[in-house]
């Protein structure tokens, strides 16, 4: 018998090395950033003894006879990977270790409490003598794991346990509801801090870049995806979900996400942490069909298998798949062979009338959104594959078809924004860094500044990919700090909280967030839910003062 890792991995890789056998693949350096969407253990080797799935943060690890109907797949999926992959040694590193330092001999500040953050904050603070300042804008840390996971994958968020002892650690400094960039500058953080990481993420969505795309109805999947997790800059958005069509623009897991959302039934969306208001109006929702475009085929579909795989088991809700090159061939890797075996089979299945649908539509190009005042519909072209595989988009001038719909969701990647009095580079939306060190327009190393997460590397990956990328970032920190490039004097905090206090910022400290998170969990404890979330930040703030 066997552990198995399933659908929730969020390739932390946390798991790899508590395994006394070596057994989970596979495994990567820091700053590596593996291929596969997740990691496997090796049925062969695996002792069944447990170790991973006590570490695992997010519940993904069953032992193999007490998995769950639908996850049994995995039995299957984890042993294929080592069919393909026989065991090897493992060929990463330990993360960098270093020894302590004096206490106040090393600040650093990290702007942006999402996951890049946070395992940036705890690798620093397994030096003892580090004191590290978390800054972030919102009055909740965490993120897109609060605001971008969906509302349903109640075991991805619990990720976030993995950071309480970092966010609650003496030496640590928890500033939210503060915003660097208009209360504090890039100037006032070095003039307090050794050095800054921005972990800031990439929140702006690409744009179709078409004829009509600035009319009402189109609208980024992550403006959808803020509204119904309760994010604040997106609780007052209106989506149009009176007709019985959406369609998607993209097809990777976000575009998977907001699809299950809009079809699932209200009273199992009840049972999850999705914003009331979203959870009133999705109810009264007319949609019945989400059509998913994707610009290439099936083999390069930006889904993963397990989010793809998930679909089958929504109840009343047919998966339909517009392609008929389904057959893998001996090229393509684990993955992408699973996709499309499941692909095969949904298409095989009989659909049912009186079942919503889910309809992914390949090889299709946007060209237009059609509408008078609003959207209306989505002309598309369809596109082709020459005979090496790669892609020939379909002619704009051509006629192509209209899909119908008046809600358009582009989900086709996200950028990172300029930080003020950092470098950036618009054309691939992230601030220049050498391996975490921000860099100038010459390629020298600006002083004190470094990033991780989006912001670093680009929208990619998904929550634990930070860790190793996190790790990457604070050991060049580190090769500074002990080349003496981050020696020099700075305020002490008595300082900072000063000029907080003289500028009129009332943070929130961990204290406080504790408090708003005790009292969104007692509120969706009275409606049998994980939590009800306040969307209002006065009332954060509130609760944060009432409770702290």
């Amino acid at each position: 018998m066997a552990y198995v890792i399933t659908q929730n991995c969020c390739k932390d890789a946390s798991c790899v090395p508590v395994c006394p056998v070596d057994c989970i693949r596979p495994a990567g350096e820091a700053g590596q950033f593996v291929g596969t969407e997740m990691l496997y253990i090796d049925p062969e080797t695996c002792i069944d003894c447990g170790a991973c799935l006590e570490e695992c943060p997010v519940d993904a690890i069953y032992y193999d006879e007490d998995l769950p109907a639908d996850q049994e797949r995995f039995r299957e999926i984890n042993a294929s990977y080592f069919q393909r992959h026989p065991l090897a040694p493992a060929v990463s590193s330990p993360a960098v270790q270093h020894g302590g330092v004096a206490a106040g001999s090393f600040r650093v500040a990290i702007v942006g409490a999402g996951p890049a953050a946070c395992y940036a904050a705890s690798e620093l603070l397994r030096v003892d003598g580090v004191e590290v300042d978390l800054f972030e804008r919102l009055p909740t840390p965490f993120g897109l794991i609060r605001a971008g996971v969906a509302p349903d994958h109640q075991r991805t968020k619990s990720v976030t346990r993995i950071f309480d002892a970092a966010l609650s650690n003496q030496r640590m400094g928890c500033y939210l509801n503060v915003e660097v960039g208009s209360q504090l500058s890039h100037d006032d953080l070095l003039a307090h801090h050794h050095a800054v990481i921005y972990a800031v993420g990439a929140s702006r969505s690409r744009d179709l870049g078409i004829p009509g795309d600035d009319l009402p109805g189109n609208d980024a999947a992550s403006d959808f995806v803020g509204w119904y997790n309760g994010h604040p800059d997106h609780v007052n958005r209106q989506f149009d979900l009176s007709a019985d069509r959406a369609v998607i623009v993209g097809n990777g897991n976000v575009a998977l996400d907001v699809a299950r959302i809009l079809l699932m039934a209200p009273e199992d969306l009840a049972q999850t942490d999705i914003a009331q208001h979203a959870l009133e109006a999705l109810s009264r929702s007319e949609i019945r069909e989400v059509v998913i475009l994707g610009r290439r085929g099936p083999r390069d579909s930006a889904f993963s298998a397990g989010e793809f795989l998930a679909l089958g088991h929504l109840p009343g809700i047919d998966i339909v798949i517009d392609s008929d090159e389904l057959e893998a061939n001996s090229e393509d890797d684990v993955e992408t062979t699973l996709k499309l075996d499941i692909a095969r089979e949904y298409a095989s299945r009989q659909p049912s009338p009186a079942n919503k649908r889910i309809v992914f539509r390949f090889l299709r190009s946007p060209v237009e959104v059609v509408g008078d005042g609003r959207a209306e519909g989505l002309r598309v072209v369809r596109n082709s594959l020459d005979e090496n595989g790669g892609l020939v988009t379909g002619s704009p001038d051509a006629e192509g078809e209209l899909i119908e719909t008046s809600l358009i969701l582009r989900s086709i990647g996200y950028q990172g924004s300029a930080v003020e009095g950092l470098p950036f580079d618009p054309v691939k939306g992230i601030v220049p860094n050498d391996r975490g060190r921000v860099i100038d327009d010459d390629g020298q190393p600006v002083a004190g500044a470094y990033v991780t997460g989006w912001i670093k590397r680009g929208a990619r990956g998904v929550i634990g990919t930070n860790r190793t990328c996190a790790q990457e970032t604070v050991a060049h920190l580190w090769t500074d700090y002990d080349d003496g490039k981050l020696s020099r004097e700075v305020k002490d905090r008595a300082a900072l909280r000063e000029l907080l206090k003289d500028r009129g910022v009332d943070p929130v400290d961990w204290r406080g967030w504790r408090a708003i998170d005790a009292a969104e969990r007692k509120r969706g404890a009275e409606g049998s839910r994980p939590r009800l979330k306040f969307v209002d930040i006065a009332e954060m703030i509130h609760a944060a003062k009432v409770g702290g």
